[in-house]
């Protein structure tokens, strides 16, 4: 099944869902109907978490038939013993269930959420009724088909849930997801590039790319990109792409934001030694579109000597901690004694929020020039007056 696999294409299609039906139509011809029509429906399969679907009497296939211009574009997807296949037919003399869609309006759905409001009819033939065997396809389709139309309905999932679904370890033994939940939830909707440092699995083939998965998930507008000194291009699919690389590099480190272009969230979930955090963060910060945010995990490395962390000299500024720590000073930047008599950072321009949590820091990107307090607030601390010493 030929789908949008490169980026600027997804990112365009991504971009015009959120527009008009003449804008998603010309984007639509421009990509290609076909490669479209086949890009949401391996998005659909993404979301529809066939793997908690019951025990099935056999396998179940669905036959979409998009609509687009009076073409009509039919992918296939059958579904058994927990495997996904693409355009795999129905045993002899079944037909399968057929969902009629609008190319057009399936985009908006899929890719525009509630930032474009769209009316998509959803037409399903379950078969003939009459037909015993038919009958008892479309029974056992019906929880399949329920949960592959579920993503175009733009409903979130708990990060938690995902976590458990996709393999990511940030819902134990960590439990980062609350944290992610409540500093997320503004963006979700947003076309984003997020960038993960850290994929997972070390170096087994095949292993890792849960947490990639889960921000693909909770996150329908978003290119998930992923970063790892090891190879995990198996962990590759729709709108996810693995770069190997070493974030211990400073020339690769610092090739990765003109390489992915403006970023909205960075996780470091990466060595966790100290240097590489602090590499990391000065180099990808500063590539942080306002309004961004950039997340440190696994912080307990600070107080590790064999990650570069002390736990002696708790403002040790080559420890993760310790260089967080000087930036918050920053933060108020305006207001020091010195004001004028040194050039702000820039982080102390830039950094506008901080927010941290057990072994977590989450970090605001923005614009820090408000201003210093106006000059008639006094410096001086008011002087407090006993009222039982001052005569009646």
């Amino acid at each position: 099944m030929s789908t949008l696999r490169e980026p600027t294409d997804l990112r365009v299609l991504i971009r015009f869902a959120a527009a008009g039906d003449d804008a998603v139509a010309e984007a639509i011809s421009r990509l290609g109907p076909a490669r479209v029509a086949a890009t949401l429906v391996d998005e659909l399969v993404s979301r529809a978490d066939l793997g908690e679907v019951g025990p099935l009497p056999g396998p179940v296939t669905v036959r979409f038939d998009l609509d687009f211009g009076g073409r009509t574009l039919a992918h296939s997807v059958s579904f058994e013993e927990g495997r996904v296949r693409y355009g795999h037919a129905c045993p002899e003399g079944i037909r399968p269930v057929l969902v009629e869609l609008d190319l057009v309006a399936l985009a908006r759905a899929v890719f525009g959420g509630s930032l474009a409001p769209h009316a998509l009819c959803r037409r399903i033939d379950w078969g003939d009724v009459d037909d015993p065997r038919e009958f008892a396809v479309g029974v056992a389709a019906a929880p399949v088909v329920q949960r592959l139309l579920r993503g175009a309905a733009g409903e979130p999932a708990r990060l938690d849930e995902l976590a458990l679904a996709n393999g990511s370890d940030k819902w134990g033994p960590h439990f980062y997801t609350p944290i992610y939940e409540r500093h997320f939830a503004p963006l979700r909707e947003q076309e984003l590039t997020i960038v993960e440092l850290g994929i997972g699995g070390y170096a087994i083939p095949g292993s890792g790319g849960g947490s990639l998965r889960m921000w693909k998930r909770h996150f329908p507008r978003a290119l998930v990109y992923g970063v790892d000194m090891f190879d995990k291009s198996a962990a590759a699919e729709q709108r996810v792409f693995p770069i190997q690389g070493d974030l211990s590099d400073p020339d690769f480190v610092g090739s990765l934001p003109e390489r992915l272009g403006p970023l909205d969230i960075v996780i470091d979930d990466g060595s966790h030694a100290c240097a590489d955090v602090i590499l990391a963060f000065n180099a990808l910060f500063p590539a942080l579109r306002p309004g961004g945010l950039y997340v440190i995990e696994d912080l307990q490395t600070s107080y590790w000597p064999s990650y570069g962390g002390n736990a002696t000299n708790l403002h040790d500024a080559s420890t993760s901690m310790g260089f967080l720590k000087q930036l918050l000073d920053g933060l108020n930047h305006e207001e020091h004694d010195a004001a004028g008599s040194s050039r702000p950072t820039r982080f102390d321009t830039t950094l506008v929020g901080a927010h941290f949590y057990h072994n977590v820091a989450v970090l605001e990107k923005g614009r820090n020039a408000d201003g210093p307090m106006p000059r008639f607030v006094r410096q001086r601390p008011v002087i407090r007056v006993d009222r039982r010493e001052v005569p009646a």
